[in-house]
């Protein structure tokens, strides 16, 4: 990435994939400010060199704060549960589309910020009818609140930016996976197959194991984060990802051989808002951004359930 930008103010920067990024930044010699409620993200998370500002993205004080000097905008701080969000809809809608809105409103209010990046997720699809990858011109019909909140908020970024005469970019993530990734009932498959054969706990496999899914690795995510961000191109949504299916069965299968387990998973009935088939179509971010995923899911799995395993659980 050729350095556009001195610095770079990044909400979300002390959870899992934004403590990548913002290590991926510093690494690029950009001065990196992070705004960060630590309601899942963690102190520790944040490198070495990062400013981070404890406040929330809601908080036109903090938000003001944090973007204040700075040259771009990398929007990561979001709700990201897909299964919790029927319940927390209300919460999910504040922090995803009225808290994108009020961090691009503080970016424009800055005058100096010139370029903003936005988090958006695979969720926004409507189901794909087979596991062939699809790309951006897949209809957005999300079957989930969440799914709801980031096609809102992608759709605000690029209204407001445009409006406001700065560049944006969208990325839409898939299933990110990597060291790092906190452990929780309701996001990442990965960890959540690992912490609970390491705690000799029954595995549950919602639905028959068979949707597939496109497990991308969080350096690659946080590179295309750069790449989005010195790009000349602007007012464009990206899918993040692979281009290559995995099956929620085959993780499972790949997961218990690395611990030596051959527990078999309980299947329980599938979860409503849940994709079936949820595969990238990159093409668009290679031809624009440059971007090509340099791992591969089943050759990196092994170092990341290791760095992943509960301390105790390590030999």
């Amino acid at each position: 990435m050729g350095v556009r930008y001195r610095r770079v103010c990044l909400t979300g920067g002390a959870g899992f994939i934004g403590s990548h990024v913002a290590r991926a930044l510093l690494a690029g010699g950009v001065e990196v400010r992070i705004l960060d409620n630590l309601s899942t993200g963690r102190r520790e998370n944040v490198p070495p060199g990062a400013e981070l500002i404890a406040g929330d993205i809601l908080d036109p004080g903090a938000a003001d704060r944090a973007v204040d000097g700075c040259d771009a905008l990398l929007h990561l701080a979001a709700r990201v549960a897909i299964r919790s969000s029927f319940e927390f809809a209300v919460e999910d809608t504040m922090a995803n589309v009225v808290g994108t809105a009020a961090i691009i409103r503080a970016a424009i209010r800055a005058g100096s910020v010139r370029r903003i990046v936005t988090t958006s997720s695979m969720a926004v699809y409507a189901d794909a009818p087979t596991a062939e990858p699809i790309d951006e011109t897949h209809a957005v019909e999300p079957i989930s609140p969440y799914g709801v909140s980031k096609l809102a908020s992608e759709r605000l970024t690029h209204t407001m930016a445009r409006a406001a005469k700065l560049e944006s970019a969208v990325l839409r993530l898939f299933n990110t996976y990597g060291p790092g990734q906190a452990f929780s009932p309701y996001v990442g498959v990965v960890t959540i197959f690992v912490n609970q054969l390491a705690a000799g706990e029954k595995v549950i496999i919602y639905g028959d194991g068979e949707q597939a899914r496109d497990f991308v690795h969080v350096s690659d995510v946080a590179r295309a984060f750069l790449l989005a961000l010195g790009s000349d191109s602007s007012g464009e949504t990206f899918n993040i990802g692979t281009g290559r299916a995995t099956s929620v069965n085959r993780v499972y299968e790949l997961i218990a051989a690395q611990l030596g387990t051959g527990q078999p998973a309980v299947h329980v009935d599938a979860v409503p808002g849940e994709l079936r088939y949820s595969v990238a179509d990159i093409a668009k971010a290679r031809r624009l951004l440059g971007y090509s995923p340099s791992h591969s899911f089943e050759e990196s799995i092994g170092e990341v359930v290791r760095e992943i395993l509960p301390a105790g659980s390590r030999e």
